[in-house]
């Protein structure tokens, strides 16, 4: 596509590195924008996550004009595939209306009430468990958009510590990350190579599913079990005072359903996504504001990081090959960490003559370590966007995530590993 195609391959790369590090970078930003008196708004944008990869991009697509020609840019940036950050977007949206987050809620609630604990402790508990696993039916995304809006609304709007807050975070991350592996259709990483390795949902629930219900369960437990005074003492609504009828909630969920029944045509979920700004606009009453900000900046993030990541398969995919089978799902965890895990799975797809080990690695090691950073897993910068505004500054330090990730992390590790 290129004339001189190694050059852009090594701008690309050097691009995608600058990028890594303004995202580990976001929380000076933002000190710097808390103190700057005449450019706060300019510090403030670079403090902001979702438009790290949108900017560096932005510049890669400059890097190609001047290295190459227009046509042959503009020919690399229409062959990108930006499925995923739009059916992201619309999914978003949709899934944090008022009406469908009250149903979630609702049910949430009456789960919680059968469990022997307060409502506070059985509702946080489930946020972090029984929502990330109906992740591999609704899709990732939409479960990361319902656990963070619930989570955000009855807990981190409060007093919680900030070691509660991290903590939590690294936990849903990571619980979202391995949660819809029950299926082959609704984990990024897993819908990459579910068609081209002939992966159907049987094959995924004994050999990846169950190992990820087990991993969810034991990080759920182990984080309310450890904060369960603060938990306990946090004065939330035992009961739903929101009302939504039944019709308006069952129009949106029809909505929700096609959206994700079509995740692959974004014709079709985006004149879903329409249609439904015209119904929510015709019946304000049950509505709040609908985030399309929010959406629109991890669309952006998500958008960005598909075109500086295409042209990284040059040292990615040699990366992959050659190492024995555990080395490799450990190499999967830690690349995940600074890639994104469907890139990652994808270009695996792409080798030849793979065994069912090297497979199975590959994949285990990409949703293990989708909790370890912001880029790792492509519904996280939903999470922290919606997450985010509740920590100081406004900004989740990528250092503390990390660390907060760890733990459950290897927890999940051990689990792919050891059965």
């Amino acid at each position: 596509m290129f004339t001189d195609a190694s050059h852009a391959e090594w701008v690309a790369a050097l691009l995608f590195g600058l990028a890594l590090v303004h995202t580990f970078s976001t929380q000076l930003f933002a000190n710097l924008a808390h103190h700057s008196k005449h450019h706060s708004g300019f510090w403030h944008l670079l403090a902001e996550v979702e438009v790290v990869f949108g900017l560096w991009a932005f510049v890669l697509i400059a890097s190609l004009f001047l290295l190459s020609s227009p046509s042959e840019a503009i020919e690399y940036l229409e062959s990108r595939n930006f499925t995923e950050p739009l059916f992201v977007f619309a999914i978003m949206v949709v899934a944090a209306s008022r009406p469908i987050l009250v149903t979630v809620q609702n049910l949430t609630l009456r789960v919680a009430s059968l469990l022997p604990v307060s409502s506070s402790v059985g509702v946080y508990f489930l946020c972090l468990s029984l929502i990330p696993l109906l992740g591999s039916f609704v899709t990732e995304p939409a479960a990361m958009t319902l656990a963070a809006l619930l989570l955000r609304d009855r807990y981190f709007d409060q007093a919680l510590s900030n070691r509660l807050k991290y903590a939590t975070l690294g936990v849903l991350l990571v619980n979202i990350s391995i949660g819809g592996t029950l299926t082959h259709f609704a984990a990024p990483p897993v819908l990459m190579v579910a068609g081209v390795w002939q992966w159907d949902t049987p094959f995924m629930l004994s050999n990846f599913g169950w190992k990820a219900a087990v991993a969810v369960l034991i990080n759920a437990t182990a984080i309310t079990w450890l904060f369960r005074r603060e938990l306990t003492a946090l004065k939330v609504a035992e009961t739903s005072t929101t009302q939504v009828p039944s019709v308006v909630a069952g129009v949106h969920l029809a909505f929700l359903v096609g959206v994700i029944v079509f995740a692959h045509h974004p014709p079709m979920f985006l004149g879903l996504l329409l249609f439904f700004l015209g119904y929510t606009e015709a019946y304000k009453a049950h509505q709040d504001r609908l985030i399309l900000r929010e959406g629109l900046l991890v669309a952006f993030f998500l958008a960005g990081l598909v075109v500086l990541g295409g042209l990284q398969r040059w040292w990615l995919q040699p990366t992959l090959t050659g190492v024995d089978d555990t080395a490799l799902f450990f190499l999967a965890t830690g690349l995940t960490a600074i890639t994104d895990n469907a890139a990652l799975t994808y270009l695996a797809s792409l080798v030849e003559g793979t065994s069912a080990e090297f497979k199975y690695a590959i994949v285990a090691g990409a949703v293990t370590g989708g909790g370890l950073t912001v880029i790792a897993n492509a519904p996280n910068p939903a999470g922290l966007a919606i997450l985010k505004d509740s920590f100081k500054d406004g900004s989740v330090g990528a250092g503390g995530l990390f660390l907060a990730a760890l733990a459950p992390t290897a927890v999940a590790g051990s689990l792919f590993l050891l059965f």
